[in-house]
């Protein structure tokens, strides 16, 4: 199914029923699960639920019980890589089906190949039906030391051990299945390939790369790969990237009349092999269709180039690169090295490249743990991202690259290059504002890196991208993010730019943060008054008394103060609020900062009693100064700021009603318009009840 299309029903409800196994079973008495009420699966049903439970990690000894009653769930293929269970729940609750295909490659439990044989070797069902098995990664003897006899799987058409301790006993044992065609025996304890001349009526596909212990030189092995002539697909390719120096490869491409039944061929990883070695062999067997070329040096050629019927994987351009992607996807050695060559061809792009993101991405997420291919890939990403490439990007593909970058940032923290290379994809407002993804946990993991580079540029790119992130985030998320710690980190970033007289990128993205995070968040203003905030914002006034766009962003946050009661003491220092008035008053100040110093000094004059510890005559002089001020405003022609709810309010002249317009960049969404509107109402009120006092006094006088 296409990655941009809705999920299916099915997936839907299978997924649903992996979430929920345990509310919709009984435990019995060995302590597996049970459904309480169960309907016939139909077998392929049945087959995509086991697989769903175990790519989501919910199949284990417990749940994988379920599909021991056979009236309800029969299963043909058994697909459970990388799931938790043990030998005995294998045995008891999947042997008894008439398996076709099993994938148990890499459980996270100590399960051995030879306690596999042995479970399936003594059900009749498994011994007669089993066609496919795939064990790569496991180790060959458990506990027991039993003997690991694969003969007795009969019907066996395709084996996969990659990755195993497999020695030549096996591999003797293996060969003498009747009906195999397709085996892997890449990465084993390997010496002698011979035993494979026993299977050459039968065998057409043998990958054997990797084989670091094979005591053959490079003429033996050609000599027994020359006489498996059914062979259609032959993967002899090297992780290790290394010189061709026994000419195995060349000598395999030179002889002639050979494996001309061939129609996959993949050697990458040997250096050294040349574009006419390998156009001779291609032109011999026109029934070719792949040819693995990744780190050769061949690839080059017309003939090579891969947009025909012949796929090729190498490095020679943009096709083959995506092969190379498609086909080592699980192979980290040939994944870092295509995606450092898709680096260098991605660097100019004109149009999006969507399909090319995805095998990226997949890339990233099949190897998390590898900080090599997550320091390429984060940059290839951020090549694939760029400018106006990321607007051609669908969405829930961008908003699961986000998520992947994320956890290479939490997995390599101290990795300053990796950080950098993650936030210049981030720092787009268009995936910072559209793009679908996590943005709590988005802005708790990039809070983080407050203050732990020294590099000004990874620095910069933190606080932009957390000063966006806060703004989307809800009053609760803000709350929950315990904000107190990285006020202190990005007052001490303010306080250290302001030292300097900047006035850069850096310090607004700061001064938006510390706006958005104490917004509707007592407990954030809190500890802005406890970190000596005030005094150190006041200064700020004073040091950009000619920028008004730190003056508006200064104001915005003691707005924030303002509007919460308790603390609206704090803020009674007549040199803040002088400084403030002047603000109010100035004509050369603009609309948007007047705006903000009047919502500071509308807070603070509704103040009654003795928190209002200034002298009275300032009160009066506030009062005056915002009635006249309001006034005397003009519309701003510009976005100013947005709230939280309600829509955005506009001022019209004309009309004689003057309301406040919303709106102003990177958020900082604030409530002040309320108390604002309130108190202008209630003086307008006052006065227009002391007008008309003073009319009827001045009429009972005449009279």
């Amino acid at each position: 199914m296409d990655e941009e299309s809705p999920p299916s029903l099915t997936d839907i409800s299978l997924m649903w029923i992996c979430h929920n196994v345990e509310e919709l079973c009984v435990a019995q008495e060995n302590g597996s699960l049970k459904f309480h009420h169960c309907p016939v699966f139909p077998q392929e049903l049945a087959d995509q639920l086991l697989h769903k439970m175990a790519s989501e990690g919910v199949l284990n000894d417990r749940t994988v019980g379920i599909f021991q009653h056979l009236e309800h769930l029969r299963l043909r293929r058994a697909h459970i890589q990388s799931s938790h269970i043990s030998a005995e729940a294998f045995r008891l609750a999947l042997c008894i089906h008439k398996l076709q295909e099993l994938d148990i490659s890499h459980t996270q439990t100590n399960i051995a190949i030879s306690e596999v044989l042995h479970s399936l070797t003594s059900s009749k069902l498994c011994r007669q039906s089993l066609q496919t098995l795939l064990m790569d990664g496991l180790r060959v003897y458990g506990d027991t030391n039993e003997n690991v006899s694969f003969s007795m799987l009969r019907g066996l058409k395709k084996l996969s051990l990659a990755g195993t301790d497999l020695n030549d006993s096996s591999l003797e044992d293996i060969c003498t299945l009747p009906m195999l065609e397709n085996l892997d025996i890449s990465s084993t304890n390997i010496t002698d390939l011979t035993p494979l001349l026993n299977c050459q009526s039968q065998l057409k596909s043998l990958t054997l790369h990797g084989l670091q212990k094979l005591e053959m030189n490079a003429s033996r092995v050609n000599l027994v790969l020359s006489k498996l002539e059914l062979l259609r697909h032959l993967d002899i390719s090297n992780d290790k990237l290394l010189t061709d120096v026994d000419h195995l490869v060349q000598q395999l491409l030179e002889q002639p009349g050979i494996l001309l039944n061939l129609v996959s061929l993949d050697v990458s990883g040997w250096r050294g092999v040349s574009d006419a070695a390998i156009r001779a062999f291609v032109e011999h067997r026109p029934g070719m269709r792949f040819i693995g070329l990744l780190a050769t040096g061949a690839g080059g050629s017309e003939m090579l180039r891969g947009d025909g019927n012949l796929k090729v994987a190498g490095e020679a351009n943009l096709q083959q690169l995506c092969e190379a992607l498609r086909r080592y996807s699980e192979r980290e050695s040939f994944i870092r090295e295509t995606l450092a060559h898709l680096y260098s061809h991605t660097s100019e792009l004109e149009e999006p490249q969507p399909n090319i993101l995805k095998l990226v991405l997949a890339g990233m997420r099949r190897h998390t743990d590898s900080l090599h291919v997550q320091l390429v890939a984060s940059a290839c990403v951020f090549n694939l991202t760029v400018q106006e490439l990321v607007l051609g990007m669908p969405l829930h593909l961008l908003g699961t690259v986000v998520k992947q970058l994320l956890i290479a940032m939490k997995n390599f923290p101290k990795h300053e290059q990796l950080q950098k290379n993650c936030l210049l994809t981030l720092c787009s407002d268009h995936i910072l504002q559209v793009v679908p993804f996590d943005r709590y946990e988005a802005a708790k993991l990039i809070m983080m890196l407050l203050g732990n580079h020294e590099d000004q540029t990874v620095q910069r790119m933190v606080v932009a991208v957390v000063s966006i992130l806060v703004s989307k985030l809800s009053t609760e998320e803000i709350s929950k993010l315990g904000a107190e710690e990285f006020i202190m980190k990005l007052l001490s970033i303010v306080q250290q730019k302001a030292s300097l007289g900047l006035v850069d990128s850096t310090l607004k993205f700061a001064l938006s943060a510390l706006w958005n995070l104490t917004d509707e968040t007592p407990t954030a203003c809190t500890h802005f008054i406890q970190c000596r905030g005030v005094e150190l914002y006041l200064e700020l006034l004073e040091t950009y008394y000619s920028e008004s766009s730190i003056q508006q962003k200064l104001l915005g946050l003691l707005n924030n103060v303002a509007e919460v009661e308790d603390l609206r003491p704090e803020l009674m220092n007549e040199e803040l609020l002088e400084h403030i008035l002047q603000l109010l008053v100035l004509p050369l100040v603009e609309v948007d900062v007047s705006y903000f110093a009047g919502g500071i000094l509308a807070h603070l004059v509704s103040v009654r009693g003795p928190v209002w510890s200034l002298d009275e005559e300032l009160r009066c002089t506030v009062q005056d100064q915002l009635h006249s001020s309001i006034l005397s405003w003009s519309s701003p022609q510009h976005v100013m700021v947005s709230y939280r709810e309600g829509r955005p309010l506009r001022k019209y002249k004309n009309s004689g009603s003057y309301m406040l317009k919303g709106f102003i960049s990177q958020k900082p969404f604030i409530t002040l318009h309320s108390t604002f509107i309130c108190w202008y109402i209630c003086f307008f009120l006052a006065k227009l009840i002391e007008i008309m006092c003073f009319q009827f006094v001045i009429k009972m006088w005449i009279l």
